[in-house]
């Protein structure tokens, strides 16, 4: 098993400093050689596989399941159910940290949604395991699935993880009331499931009251903290490992009741493990992004300036536990007016739990405002982007804050310049191309919020003057471990051929949550502030020490740089590191850091990364398909440590922007309440075909406030704007506004048709 995933030097050298570079991922060749080993690739010896049986209702309970029939079949080990699980030291149902959810782990009978775990079967093999399940053939009480938006509502405490469920500035309703034009429009977005290339799963081991861990997961440290809850041990006894994560968008940073039921059955029958969910069980444990309506009311003035924006959202949930979806929040965040109000409602319905899934709240939220804006143009005859320029935020509109920076303005300009904006015919339905298919432009503005988290690192000065650092990072395809040696080589002052980073395992230091788009700004704050720490001790041995040639210059007197100590008043003068610490007889200096948001960055300035997106899509006049032919966009995020791991992740965004404009929805038998595409075959997702042509600009912006390396995270702003301009470009095409997303081909034929 894999312990640490230490990885070696850059197999190329580069010159100057680190961070900026356009390095390849250090773990790429691992990837494609397939010697990158995942969590389900680890077999221990004496392994076990599981298999969970799931409720095929959204609602009732179990009255039978034939047990004597399952353990009967050849290789079956164990079969648990409510009946026969062992308690646990914690309630399943228990909310205890950031991330903490209530889950089902076989508790009681009742069924709360479907593909709900009932029972867990354990074999030798997972054929086994996987024939055993079938077998129990459960017997069900059946209560009516309450699926939908159309049920009872529900005022909610907190949106999103603990955030306010609305907020106002100014009179909105009286604006309203004395606008020259109102615009309302109410929007529905379909619930979408995290469908990550590598499912949820995990291998657990026991040696006496400790645990290891094998699974993917986007928070270790605190994950172990949570299982340690659960099986009465103290934290320190779970090691977490977590080498190689094959996408979480959100959901990897939730426990899970198959989870917990893995391990409780790994210390039941004192063997290793595995359980890894099929595809068609990720739909329903694991989170996904909730349904929402969400009304748009916009107040205008004769000018196009905007004098009021209402949005208010109404989102689904499960019926034992709130996450909602923070919809309306962005609208707090964009365009300028003396009167916002953003509010939120909630429904319960049998189904698992929602969660964060990449962009939370600001992916469903700004399809809604950017179509809405699009509208507000089009009714004041103005451009889009003309109109977004006019009501361009100089600070943030519903707090009033300044921002930390933004970069806006040179957003629409160099993305209108690179698309060729100025081409654009203002009505819709203008465009063709050579083959006839009507030919639509449509933009969007991009924003998101800049987040931090807490995170510890170390750093390693050696004699033989290598670095080491540790973090326990999480690398999520993101090509975190990548720009994090970025940050850690010039922490140290190295090349980054010459520092050997280590991350992926709980027993390091903890390198926070990798979400939010944070994850590079807190760990590489940390990583930094552990490197200076390393450094300054090197400093206090050289300035101490009357035989080096920086004796006397004090800590502040020197700067460290390609592998040496120089004196800041005389460059000539200078040590290398291995010299240092070979006359002082030291074989190693090592550093510690923390990163973490200074409170008063947050409490003075508005912290968010922007951006501009233009689309073009295609659209057949006689069968209403769409296509999306070309996306650019520019983005400002503070300072980019690896442009392209960055380009990398705006392009994943923006596709996943066409996803939810055009593909991705769950779609819900409300008889019973299961999904009824849970699977890839039948859940559309985009593929090469679908976005042929996708550029992304990172436009140069300094933030000296949002943190001391002036980092903001590029993760989830390249899906807020895209969904929002292809739906703009849907209209330009066809002239029919789409209020519901997906777009489907029966939205554009019927409206064409009436």
């Amino acid at each position: 098993m894999l312990e640490v995933t230490s990885l070696p030097a850059a197999p190329h050298m580069r010159y100057g400093s680190n961070s900026g570079q356009a390095l390849t991922r250090r773990d790429g060749v691992l990837k494609v050689t397939g010697q990158a080993r995942y969590a389900a690739d680890n077999h221990p010896e004496g392994l076990l596989h599981a298999v969970t049986a799931t409720s095929t209702i959204s609602r009732g309970r179990v009255i039978r399941l034939d047990v004597e029939a399952a353990k009967a079949h050849p290789g079956v080990v164990e079969v648990i159910t409510p009946a026969s699980r062992p308690p646990l030291m914690a309630d399943p149902d228990w909310k205890g940290h950031l991330f903490a959810f209530r889950t089902e782990a076989l508790q009681n009978d009742q069924v709360r949604y479907a593909n709900q775990p009932i029972a867990l079967v354990v074999a030798e093999t997972l054929e086994s395991a996987t024939e055993g399940a079938a077998l129990l053939a459960p017997q069900y009480e059946t209560e009516p699935a309450r699926t939908g938006l159309d049920l009872e509502r529900f005022a909610p405490e907190a949106v999103g993880v603990g955030s306010p469920p609305g907020a106002a500035v100014g009179d909105v309703e009286a604006a309203l009331g004395a606008s020259a034009r109102r615009i309302e429009a109410s929007f529905d977005t379909a619930a979408q499931y995290h469908n990550a290339m590598e499912p949820h799963g995990l291998v657990a081991a026991w040696d006496g009251d400790r645990l290891t861990i094998d699974m993917p997961n986007q928070a270790p440290v605190m994950a172990g903290a949570a299982f340690a809850r659960y099986f009465g041990i103290p934290p320190e006894n779970v090691l977490i490992r977590t080498p190689f994560v094959g996408g979480g968008f959100g959901s990897k940073a939730i426990l899970n009741g198959p989870q917990i039921l893995c391990i409780l059955a790994a210390r039941m029958l004192n063997r290793p493990v595995k359980l890894v969910l099929s595809r068609g069980q990720m739909y329903g444990p694991v989170g996904h992004r909730g349904q929402t309506r969400q009304t748009l009311r916009l107040g205008l003035a004769d000018d196009g300036q905007l004098t009021a924006l209402a949005h208010h959202a109404v989102a689904a949930t499960s019926s034992f536990d709130e996450f909602i979806e923070p919809a309306a929040a962005v609208s707090e965040l964009v365009y300028a007016s003396p009167a916002i109000s953003t509010s939120h409602e909630a429904v319960r319905n049998d189904i698992g739990t929602p969660g964060p899934m990449r962009a939370p709240g600001a992916a469903s939220g700004s399809i809604a405002l950017e179509v809405a804006i699009d509208e507000a143009a089009e009714a004041c005859d103005m451009d889009p982007l003309e109109f977004r320029l006019k009501n361009y935020a100089e600070a943030e509109p519903i707090s009033g804050k300044p921002y930390s920076s933004k970069a806006l303005r040179e957003c629409y300009a160099e993305a209108a310049r690179s698309f060729g904006w100025s081409g654009r015919p203002l009505a819709p339905r203008q465009m063709r191309d050579e083959a006839g298919l009507l030919v639509g432009w449509g933009m969007g503005t991009a924003v998101f919020h800049c987040p931090m988290f807490a995170a510890e690192a170390c750093a390693v000065l050696r004699s033989d003057g290598t670095g080491l650092v540790e973090t326990c990072g999480i690398d999520m395809g993101q090509g975190a471990w990548t720009a994090l040696a970025q940050i850690a080589a010039d922490g140290l002052g190295l090349d980054i051929d010459q520092v050997e980073f280590r991350s992926g395992s709980s027993d390091l230091p903890d390198g926070g949550i990798a979400g939010g788009s944070g994850h590079t700004a807190t760990a590489g704050m940390a990583i930094d502030m552990a490197g200076a720490d390393a450094i300054a001790r090197l400093a206090d041995i050289a300035t101490a020490d009357p035989a080096s040639p920086l004796y006397g210059s004090g800590n502040a007197g020197v700067v460290a740089r390609e592998g040496r100590l120089h004196r800041r008043d005389d460059e000539t003068r200078s040590e290398s590191y291995a010299d240092i610490l070979a006359r002082a007889g030291v074989a190693q200096v090592e550093g510690t850091g923390r990163g973490g948001r200074d409170p008063a960055a947050a409490q003075d300035h508005a912290l968010q990364a922007h951006g501009a997106v233009f689309a073009e899509v295609k659209v057949d006049p006689d069968l209403g398909q769409v296509r999306a032919t070309r996306l650019v966009g520019a983005f400002a995020a503070g300072r980019i440590i690896n442009p392209r791991l960055a380009l990398s992740q705006l392009h994943g965004g923006m596709i996943w922007g066409v996803s939810f404009a055009l593909h991705e929805a769950a779609v819900v038998d409300r008889r019973t309440g299961r999904v009824m595409n849970a699977d890839l075959g039948e859940y559309h997702l985009p593929v090469n075909a679908d976005v042929p042509s996708v550029e992304a600009l990172l436009v140069p912006e300094q933030d000296p406030y949002v943190n001391e390396l002036g980092i903001k995270g590029v993760g989830e702003i390249g899906i807020t704007g895209s969904a929002g301009a292809v739906a703009n470009a849907v209209w330009h095409a066809t002239g029919i506004r789409v209020r519901r997303f997906p777009v489907r081909i029966e939205d554009l034929m019927m409206s064409a048709a009436a």
